[in-house]
Formats: C-alpha cells, sequence, structure tokens
C-alpha cells in the first residue's frame, strides 16, 4: 500500500492531524491527557495515511501563543491536507478524515459526560475544516 506523498504533502498531512488534536486539547481542563488520547487515536491509524501518521517525524511545527494562532495554522492545514489527498487517492482522504475525527473524538471524551462547549466548538470547527476541501 502506498501512497505517493512528498516529504511536503506528508508534513501537511502530519501538521493537520497532530495540530487538530493539540488545538482541542487547548480548549478543555486537562490538556496532556486530552492530547495523549487523540495522539494514541492518530498512532492507531491503517492504511498509507496509519505509515504517515505514524513517522516519527520532527516536522510537525504548531506555533502561537494562543488558540487563536494555532487555529489559524491548523484549520487550513486541515483542508489542505483532505484537498491534498482526494487529488491522490479519495479513499485516502476519507481515511484521513475518519482518523481526525475519531482522534477529536478521543480527545474530548477525557471528562465524564459531555465535552465543555468550548470542546464541543472547536470539534465542530476541526470538523468544517475537514469538510471544506
Amino acid at each position: 500500500m502506498s501512497l505517493n506523498l512528498t516529504a511536503q504533502d506528508q508534513q501537511t498531512v502530519r501538521t493537520a492531524a497532530y495540530g487538530a488534536v493539540s488545538l482541542l486539547a487547548s480548549t478543555g481542563g486537562k490538556p496532556s491527557k486530552a492530547a495523549t488520547e487523540g495522539s494514541l487515536a492518530l498512532m492507531s491509524a491503517t492504511g498509507p495515511i496509519g505509515h504517515v501518521l505514524a513517522a516519527k517525524s520532527k516536522d510537525i511545527k504548531l506555533k502561537g501563543k494562543s488558540v487563536a494562532e494555532l487555529a489559524d495554522q491548523v484549520l487550513p492545514a486541515l483542508t489542505a491536507a483532505v484537498a491534498l489527498l482526494e487529488q491522490k487517492d479519495p479513499a485516502e482522504a476519507g481515511n484521513f478524515r475518519t482518523t481526525v475525527l475519531i482522534a477529536v473524538d478521543s480527545a474530548a471524551r477525557i471528562s465524564q459526560g459531555n465535552p465543555a462547549p468550548a470542546t464541543a466548538e472547536m470539534a465542530r470547527k476541526i470538523t468544517a475544516a475537514l469538510d471544506a476541501a
């Protein structure tokens, strides 16, 4: 199973996926637990996208001192990653989208009951970015 992605393409995919987890974790009361749960979900991905997300890499560069600055990077990266993958392999674009949504759901479920309103809204924004491609 191969997906012909350049190093830049892989960086975009990883930044988008791990950025989504970081963005969601920044909205809750237990950010390290949310980040861990979301990252574990990303590492559980299969297929070519699973290989891209599991690769040890230092190319994920998320900068920002606020949630707004992080969102300015991550939300467009999510849309770009889906658009890129749609061009290369639509099935893998679907795999990526599903994987990110599972990671977001995993990160959001660290609290008992429903996620906090800010967390739920961020999950909605992440979903919208994935659907914008």
